[in-house]
């Protein structure tokens, strides 16, 4: 955006507005941070202003890194969940970009083991309540997790069942003549919420944001919370050398997933170039950087299991 259409935009926005804010959720690997990569070249596009959570378990900063993202509308809550331990964290996040960056929308990004419901309850603390409007659990659900029928239970049913609005992800990655029972198994877990199709990110931002958001009244007492089970999981980084080959680095991937690996993410110097390390259950995908790693994430990974599940 120029300096003028920027002046235009900011002219706009009235003092005292209520900001509709996004909470999106989802269980690890889900595919979040591509979906919040579209909002934002969306946002870019039409001249909206979006301040962004982003929320990581480990405490690397992948995320940005992959977001390619700076500045004071983007913050990262690292080494927690955005619903328990840093929920007072994301409180004063949100009243700080409320006051520099003035934006039009909010986006928290959670953490895969983050419930989205007892992160939205923050939206009625004070002062944020003075300022968010109306609000959004979209909850991203990875097609292959569910046609494998991996992980179903414990966190992923709390988070499923917390959903304003389902987004089936990864649909590429399960046969098409699935996609229907695919979906009649979330529907078993989750019978109500709306639910859409994607891949790659490609969701009608539109959905996410409705035309008349942004007018909640949050006077009065919050929801009460909801009934759940936090599981509890670690993290811990594994640092495998420079130059070790793919097909290497893929069979150490392997052998970690066969121990209970439930997510894992990182950079790494092998002997063909920068790659990026993605493992989402027992898939694993090492593929090319785009454009330069970053010199402080290369050689470092971040791995995420199940408390007590890691040897």
């Amino acid at each position: 955006m120029d300096e003028q259409q920027g002046r235009g935009a900011s002219e706009t926005r009235s003092t005292g507005r209520r900001v509709p804010a996004l909470v999106l959720s989802g269980f690890l690997g889900a595919g979040k941070t591509t979906i919040v990569q579209r909002l934002l070249a969306d946002a870019r596009a039409r001249g909206i202003r979006v301040a962004l959570v982003s929320n990581e378990l480990g405490e690397l900063g992948i995320d940005r890194a992959l977001l390619g993202q700076g500045g004071q509308s983007y913050v990262e809550l690292e080494g927690g969940c955005v619903c328990c331990e840093l929920s007072d964290d994301l409180l004063e996040t949100l009243v700080r970009l409320h006051d520099e960056v003035d934006p039009d929308r909010f986006v928290i990004e959670t953490s895969g083991v983050a419930l989205p419901y007892d992160t939205q309850l923050n939206f009625w603390r004070e002062p944020a309540c003075d300022f968010i409007g109306d609000d959004m659990a979209a909850v991203v659900v990875n097609a292959e997790q569910l046609h494998e029928g991996r992980d179903l239970e414990g966190t992923f049913e709390d988070q499923v069942q917390s959903a304003d609005l389902l987004i089936l992800h990864k649909l590429d990655l399960v046969p098409e003549s699935e996609w229907d029972a695919v979906e009649a198994r979330l529907r078993e877990i989750e019978p109500d919420a709306p639910c859409v199709r994607a891949i790659r990110g490609e969701v009608d931002p539109d959905l996410l944001f409705p035309p008349d958001a942004g007018e909640l009244d949050r006077r009065g007492p919050p929801p009460p919370s909801r009934p759940h089970s936090h599981e509890h999981f670690e993290t811990s980084e594994w640092n495998p050398p420079d130059g070790m080959r793919c097909d290497a680095l893929e069979a150490a991937l392997e052998s970690r997933c066969r121990e209970g690996l439930l997510r894992a993410k990182g950079f790494v110097r092998t002997a063909e170039g920068p790659r990026l390390v993605q493992v989402v259950g027992r898939r694993i995908e090492i593929t090319e950087v785009d454009g330069e790693a970053p010199a402080p994430l290369l050689g470092r990974i971040v791995l995420i299991h199940r408390a007590g599940t890691r040897r």
